[in-house]
């Protein structure tokens, strides 16, 4: 596994992310959750060792565990807070996993969770004793680092909600389409801010979309232009021709056509060179108000895994269930 080296930043830059880092303190207002890094040191203090070898298993089976996994702890962090309702299940087809938002979860990211937790309560020490949040939390840290990107230190003490409804799940989570102010908007509600918004819209440096979630951009964009002006020409032409008019669901595309399996900065200079995937990507670049990080996350990946670093772990105390409140769940599809 590749561990995350400390690079000095170029001091042309520093300024710079020195300015947009500057603005990333939570909210004076917003909750602020007991979480630490060492909460599980005398209850399950190998727990880091015993999800991450779990996530490794799963990660040589197939690449997509990365984006998967990573994909979920938004998903499930936007919409009830960090507590693992994703993961819950419902004989009705009424939780939050239901939803057509969610629907293209891939099933690989909800096998690792699930794979981490066996693989904790197979300790003894350790049974019934660690959330499925943090289970989840810790398998993203160790996906986004098997991929390439950074390593960081994981705050934990979540606890596992009770409840996840399909309703919960609407208007919570960023669409494709959303321009910079519904970005901010959505993001804001959380305590994240611009700076976090373009760090962690840098996960789209691995993964994959379905055409479905961008095909109007290469074929009806607007009643004046059929392709999306803000993309690059070439960029469309192939997007097309790997995307037919009539839709395949079955067909996946690339978010990052330059470095698909890797956890890097090249998402933030396929902006700059108009092929972003989604509007809601290359609008980080067409928008002077995020243009700025764009340009310095393109410029020095050790900026661009900083800033993640920062943003990833403010998103992971949103919502948080700590002390007495929620519960740790025996089985991560259901409720105790």
């Amino acid at each position: 596994m590749r561990n995350h080296q400390t690079t000095l930043i170029s001091l042309s830059l520093l300024p710079v992310l020195v300015l947009l880092l500057s603005n990333t303190a939570t909210p004076a207002n917003a909750q602020q959750p007991q979480l630490t890094t060492d909460f599980y040191r005398t209850t399950c203090p190998n727990v880091e060792s015993l999800v991450r070898s779990a996530v490794q298993a799963k990660f040589r089976q197939t690449f997509v565990t990365a984006p998967a996994t990573l994909r979920l702890f938004f998903h499930d962090c936007f919409v009830r807070g960090c507590d693992a309702s994703i993961m819950l299940a419902s004989s009705n087809g009424q939780a939050e996993k239901d939803h057509p938002d969610n629907l293209s979860l891939a099933g690989d990211g909800f096998d690792t969770v699930v794979r981490a937790k066996a693989a904790v309560d197979s300790n003894p020490q350790c049974r019934n004793k660690v959330s499925c949040a943090d289970i989840l939390a810790l398998a993203t840290r160790d996906v986004v680092n098997l991929a390439g990107g950074p390593f960081y230190q994981v705050e934990l003490g979540r606890r596992d909600g009770r409840f996840s409804t399909i309703a919960s799940v609407q208007r919570s989570l960023p669409g494709p389409d959303f321009n910079l102010d519904q970005l901010i908007t959505i993001f804001a509600k959380h305590g994240l801010n611009i700076t976090d918004v373009v760090a962690l819209s840098g996960a789209h440096t691995i993964g994959f979309s379905h055409c479905s979630r961008f095909s109007k951009r290469i074929y009806n964009f607007s009643p004046r232009s059929r392709i999306d002006p803000t993309l690059n020409p070439q960029y469309a032409l192939q997007l097309r021709q790997m995307c037919p008019i009539k839709v395949d669901p079955r067909i996946a595309i690339n978010m990052d056509p330059a470095t698909p399996n890797t956890f890097d900065n090249a998402y933030f200079r396929n902006l700059q060179g108009g092929r972003g995937l989604f509007s809601s990507d290359q609008v980080l670049f067409t928008d002077s108000r995020s243009r700025a990080a764009v340009n310095l996350f393109a410029s020095s990946n050790v900026a661009f895994s900083q800033a993640f670093v920062q943003a990833i772990t403010k998103l992971g105390r949103v919502g948080v269930l700590t002390g007495n409140r929620g519960e740790i769940r025996v089985d991560c599809t259901r409720p105790n």
